[in-house]
């Protein structure tokens, strides 16, 4: 993971930030037709509990966040502008039922709500990967929207939108990346004191190279947490700043 210093905060994408269109997609269309898209390729999905099933990746440029152990800061400025159509065109390709929307931040654009109803429509199970710094009530309730709440060390944490846990369904996942002892004694904390288990799973895992993963499944079986212990797959069984994996 990048351990660069943290760049200034962007909420929207720059027209001109490394980002061309596509042959026949209109810039000036209006919001919802066209996405601004990092990267769309085919993996083993290496999180949440669909871990280890082959998934489809949408990836969306720009980010509202910047997360001190952030691994994907190519996605904050890197993009090509496609339409929706296209997008799930190119999903379709893959031919595999699963398919994550992830960034940077995807509810920044507004055409992401109507490209994840398009993809449910057409019988994906469709995961949304969103920080909760966004309201999530606008996302279609059969998109399985997995919130990755912010701890201390991400430098994010008073970006968390607590409101969102009001929304939360049983299908929903919250997950929690800890970085040190402060991290996982604060999500402790948060899932006892909000009773998060109770509303949805509950993910705790390590930040790559920070904290090894025998620790804080020490951490949780002490205190016995209700919560299910995960590791970033895809970094074992590939580079770990692998793109397109």
């Amino acid at each position: 993971m990048s351990r660069s210093a943290r760049p200034a905060r962007m909420a929207v994408v720059s027209p001109h930030a490394h980002i061309h269109a596509e042959p026949g997609v209109d810039p000036h269309a209006p919001k919802g037709t066209n996405l601004v898209v990092n990267e769309i390729y085919a993996s083993i999905q290496g999180e949440s509990t669909y871990a280890g099933l082959p998934c489809v990746f949408v990836r969306l440029t720009a980010c509202n966040l910047r997360c001190s152990w952030c691994d994907s800061e190519f996605s904050f400025y890197e993009g090509t502008r496609r339409t929706v159509d296209e997008v799930v065109a190119e999903v379709e390709r893959f031919g595999l039922p699963l398919v994550e929307v992830t960034g940077g931040e995807p509810l920044l654009q507004p055409g992401v709500h109507p490209l994840m109803t398009r993809l449910a429509d057409r019988g994906y199970r469709v995961l949304l990967e969103t920080s909760g710094s966004l309201d999530i009530s606008p996302v279609d309730p059969r998109v399985i929207r997995i919130i990755d709440v912010k701890c201390p060390a991400s430098g994010e944490s008073a970006r968390n939108r607590w409101q969102n846990m009001e929304q939360l369904r049983p299908t929903d996942e919250l997950k929690f990346v800890i970085a040190d002892r402060a991290d996982y004694e604060w999500a402790r904390g948060e899932v006892r004191a909000r009773e998060l288990a109770k509303r949805c799973t509950v993910l705790f895992g390590p930040v790559w190279n920070r904290v090894e993963p025998q620790q804080l499944a020490a951490w949780i079986l002490e205190d016995k947490l209700p919560v299910r212990f995960q590791i970033q797959l895809h970094k074992y069984v590939w580079a770990p700043d692998a793109r397109g994996v």
